[in-house]
């Protein structure tokens, strides 16, 4: 019987996903196994690997990517390790958007709560 649990994200942009990983730290492996109970194993695209053999992956579903792990003995908070992925990569993403789209970043702050506020602007 598998332990692992599978959580679809709203991440589309593998290589984006896995930046966002390295800059948060993470020592990222691709295509490779992600670890779990008594050495049970599941494929995935990108996997940070955990000294307790519990690893964190992910790995394509359709469009989007999902988080797998066996969060029994992760060794991370699944809730916020969420929350820090998707707002770093909905960070990101807009900024490449803004970009893509002729806006200029003008101001960028992070509030108490860690809501990133983000004014934009351009020239017509």
């Amino acid at each position: 019987m598998s332990h692992f649990t599978t959580i679809k994200v709203q991440i589309k942009n593998g290589e984006v996903l896995q930046e966002v990983l390295q800059e948060l730290g993470y020592q990222v492996e691709q295509n490779a196994e992600v670890r779990g109970y008594k050495g049970m194993t599941t494929q995935a695209d990108y996997v940070i690997r955990q000294s307790n053999r519990y690893d964190l992956g992910f790995r394509r579903n359709g469009e989007n990517y999902e988080l797998i792990a066996d969060f029994w003995g992760s060794q991370v908070n699944q809730q916020e390790f969420l929350n820090q992925v998707n707002q770093k990569y909905a960070h990101k993403t807009l900024l490449a958007t803004v970009q893509e789209q002729g806006f200029q970043v003008e101001e960028q702050e992070t509030l108490e709560d860690g809501t990133v506020r983000v004014l934009v602007g351009r020239w017509v």
